[in-house]
């Protein structure tokens, strides 16, 4: 008798800016972090679902199985919405906190974003046994967070990332104009020279700043240094600015659904 093999996976990270969807062979390679064949990325206030069916063609959503984390209500309920049309019975699953592969000693596991607990999944995949990680995503919020030696998500910190403090600077003030810069690009000078260049300028580096001390503060509580692992969009070129052993990776929240749902099948 011959078993059914299993659909391909669509891990979809749904975000407060951007929607990222991945694609992933039917069977997680073991030892290492799986990786997509092919990836979306869509602006969460104004996807629209044809922009995902362009992508599949001339797949359908039927040809896959889903698997959703989201920070975003309004998004997940669209996307919800649009696969249970398209998809119809398929597989489409949309992941709480407690379906998550990882062990968590926080306040209350429920309320933290899934994103931070699903990059948790994929850093243990990456961390060397009996090494703690600190895991850095810098997005719409830039977050700073551990992994203990023993895999066990610890909590963390969480600042605005620089498109949210360019906002809060031009709406709190009178007179300062809202910043151009959402997102941590090529190093600005550290001097600037009229408004907008300091603004960039303490936008860039007080975010930088910001994150060395918290990586250098979680330090101090640890047996042995951690490795650091960077992802979202621009963290590439913040990990060579940081002053510790950093590793970049792009699709780090994507791998950590994939992962989930390898242990869920």
């Amino acid at each position: 008798m011959s078993q059914t093999t299993p659909l391909p996976l669509i891990a979809v990270d749904i975000g407060n800016s951007r929607i990222k969807l991945g694609e992933f062979p039917t069977r997680t390679a073991d030892g290492g972090l799986p990786q997509p064949t092919r990836t979306l990325q869509l602006s969460t206030p104004t996807w629209e679902p044809v922009e995902i069916a362009l992508w599949l063609a001339p797949q359908k959503p039927k040809d896959f199985q889903w698997l959703c984390g989201s920070v975003n209500q309004v998004a997940a309920d669209k996307m919800r919405a649009w696969l249970a049309d398209e998809a119809g019975s398929g597989d489409v699953r949309f992941l709480e906190n407690d379906q998550l592969p990882v062990a968590v000693n926080v306040e209350n596991r429920n309320a933290v974003g899934i994103d931070r607990l699903l990059a948790a999944v994929a850093a243990n995949r990456l961390r060397p046994p009996d090494c703690p990680a600190v895991v850095i995503d810098v997005g719409t919020a830039i977050t700073v967070d551990v992994v203990s030696r023993e895999g066990v998500f610890c909590g963390g910190a969480i600042l605005p990332g620089v498109e949210m403090s360019a906002k809060a600077l031009h709406e709190y003030t009178d007179r300062l104009p809202q910043s151009k810069m959402s997102e941590l690009g090529e190093p600005p000078p550290a001097l600037g020279t009229s408004t907008d260049e300091a603004i960039t300028s303490g936008l860039y580096w007080g975010a930088v700043g910001a994150i060395r001390a918290l990586i250098q503060q979680l330090n101090q509580d640890m047996p042995v240094p951690p490795l650091a692992i960077l992802t979202g969009g621009t963290a590439r070129r913040v990990a060579d600015l940081l002053e510790v052993p950093a590793r970049y990776e792009e699709h780090l929240i994507l791998s950590g659904i994939a992962l989930t749902a390898a242990k869920l099948a």
